[in-house]
């Protein structure tokens, strides 16, 4: 199969001489040097590139041990954090060691990225100096751990890499040979990261869930955040929104202020449950327009969408909050955070560093537009019936302003995927009434070609099924439209990823994300005519189908439905991304 050996490539990793173990280094001005000693081979960090450290980290996705321990540890989650607690231990780290980064954490299901963006823009405004640990990375995954707003420099993630993994990876025959997966090892690799960047506040989202969510190890929190509830991930965190706000809940900690957006009534319920459970105060935040009624200027937000604004008024609370634990004459009026029992977060006189927080924030993938000449893209990585409603007011608002400044034709096409046990059907149900003349459907893959791209990898799930699901995407589409009968196939490529297309049928599937961006552009985006990258060629017969797309004068395109897809897409839309 073509993309199998760029998998191959992919997942071997560069040979690494063996040196001495024993030997120092130092981390930078005023760090002692750290000595390890062993006799067993190991990578010597300053060889090392950026693409073998990630490489490397790339092999913990397909570890067979860490796997079957997760699948485990599903019906004993508590395992989780045990585990975890070993594995900090074993990297050098020690739990107490992260009450000096002044943490904030925040889970939800939708909102809690922007939610965090908003918190790390506003705090970065007062100037501290701050570290931001957030997921799944777009385009390279060095954006998860960020500091001062900015991604960790190439250099900089593979010399904290190497250090966290050579000291993992030497302890673990002592420990039936186990090493963290990739989730549990990033995270890991962020404490450490902020404990040497000496960070004066980290902003730490959960991965899923909160309970036994590795980030959850995390003893004393200065304030806790939980944003809007829905459901998703149901086969860990339970099949009803309670459960959900259950496991949610569990980041509450004894004595921590807690805000919460308004939430339905049994999450709600539930969330205050936990609070008084666990011993600490729960704030429900006011409406964004509350802030207003206090005479301030209009509060302006940098993220597009109505959705954005409990967002905004729960990251104000979490920093008025961590404001007056750290330096109580820069904030307007006395914390919550003295107060026990459940209530209405007070409402305050945002100050202009909060202001101008919100109004700068910039979150890259959530309802994101970049226009490219005649041809505007619309990107949001919603991937829950709730997060794609919001999407489809925001894309629907967004769009139709764009069409009153445009003249000539309009083409509208969506591009599309889901990933994990996403409902696609209901997904796609809700886009339906946006009107798209095309919907292309394509996996989480950048481009065919068989090099390796080590950022975007994903080994936990076989090319096939993720063209499988592209296939069972395009026919809901089609029984959503009307258009009951299957598709055939109309032609297979490199050997036997198929490129399917019906000619009654406005829909096709590509084989990867490139060639879909190719062909809805018809090579009016300059950005995507690389010579270099090379495309699998398409039949006449499918180039024929884009003739409504050649005579456009614009082109809408709504790429959504997987973070991953959007992360993608922006690699190829904005190359200096991946720079």
């Amino acid at each position: 199969m073509l993309l199998s050996a760029a998998v191959r490539a992919c997942r071997r990793v560069p040979a690494v001489a063996a040196f001495p173990r024993t030997r120092s280094w130092t981390d930078g001005p005023g760090t002692p040097p750290l000595r390890l000693s062993s006799t067993v081979a190991a990578p010597y960090y300053r060889r090392m590139e950026y693409q073998d450290a990630v490489c490397t980290l790339n092999t913990l996705q397909t570890n067979a041990s860490a796997l079957d321990q997760v699948r485990r540890e599903r019906g004993h989650p508590e395992i989780q954090l045990q585990a975890m607690r070993g594995f900090l231990q074993r990297a050098g780290l020690k739990v107490e060691e992260l009450d000096h980064l002044n943490i904030i954490h925040v889970t939800g299901t939708k909102g809690k990225g922007s939610t965090c963006a908003f918190t790390e823009q506003i705090l970065r405004n007062y100037g501290f100096r701050t570290g931001f640990y957030s997921s799944p990375h777009l385009v390279q995954v060095r954006e998860r751990i960020r500091i001062n707003g900015r991604p960790i420099e190439k250099d900089l993630f593979t010399k904290y890499f190497w250090q966290v993994y050579n000291r993992l990876d030497e302890t673990k025959e002592s420990h039936g040979g186990t090493m963290p997966a990739y989730f549990r090892f990033l995270t890991i690799l962020a404490f450490h990261v902020f404990l040497q960047e000496k960070v004066d506040v980290a902003v730490i989202e959960v991965g899923i869930g909160g309970a036994y969510d590795c980030t959850n190890i995390i003893r004393r929190p200065w304030v806790c955040g939980i944003s809007s509830l829905g459901i998703d991930h149901t086969s860990i965190l339970g099949d009803t929104i309670e459960k959900i706000a259950w496991q949610k809940g569990g980041i509450f900690k004894p004595g921590v202020p807690a805000f919460t957006v308004k939430q339905q009534e049994g999450p709600m319920t539930v969330l205050q449950q936990r609070a008084e459970e666990i011993g600490c105060s729960l704030s429900v935040c006011p409406e964004l327009g509350q802030y207003q009624s206090l005479g301030v200027e209009p509060v302006k937000l940098g993220l597009a969408g109505l959705h954005q604004r409990s967002n905004a008024s729960l990251a104000l609370q979490l920093t008025h909050c961590w404001l007056q634990r750290r330096c109580s004459t820069e904030a307007a009026v006395e914390s919550a955070a003295g107060f026990g029992g459940f209530g209405t977060a007070p409402v305050f006189e945002p100050s202009p560093r909060m202001l101008k927080g919100l109004a700068e924030t910039d979150w890259l993938g959530r309802n994101q537009t970049l226009t490219h000449g005649g041809i505007t893209y619309f990107l949001d990585g919603a991937h829950t019936t709730r997060s794609m409603q919001a999407c489809v007011r925001w894309f629907s608002e967004a769009a139709a302003q764009h069409e009153t400044n445009t003249t000539g034709s309009l083409v509208r096409v969506l591009l599309f995927n889901a990933t994990g046990e996403r409902d696609c059907a209901a997904m796609l149900k809700l886009l339906v009434p946006c009107h798209f003349d095309f919907a292309v459907f394509c996996p989480n893959i950048t481009e065919a070609i068989a090099t390796c791209n080590a950022d975007q990898q994903n080994f936990n799930v076989s090319v096939e099924n993720m063209l499988t699901r592209c296939l069972d995407n395009q026919q809901s589409w089609r029984v959503l439209n009307g258009r009951e009968e299957k598709p055939e196939a109309e032609f297979l490529i490199g050997d036997g990823l198929p490129l399917v297309a019906e000619q009654r049928s406005a829909t096709l599937v590509f084989p990867c994300i490139l060639s879909a961006l190719r062909w809805i552009t018809q090579g009016k985006d300059p950005v995507l005519s690389d010579p270099s990258k090379h495309l699998i060629p398409v039949k006449v017969s499918v180039n024929a189908k884009a003739a409504p797309l050649r005579a456009a004068s614009n082109i809408h395109v709504l790429i959504t439905g997987s973070l991953h897809l959007v992360g993608g897409a922006l690699k190829h839309l904005e190359p200096s991304l991946a720079s």
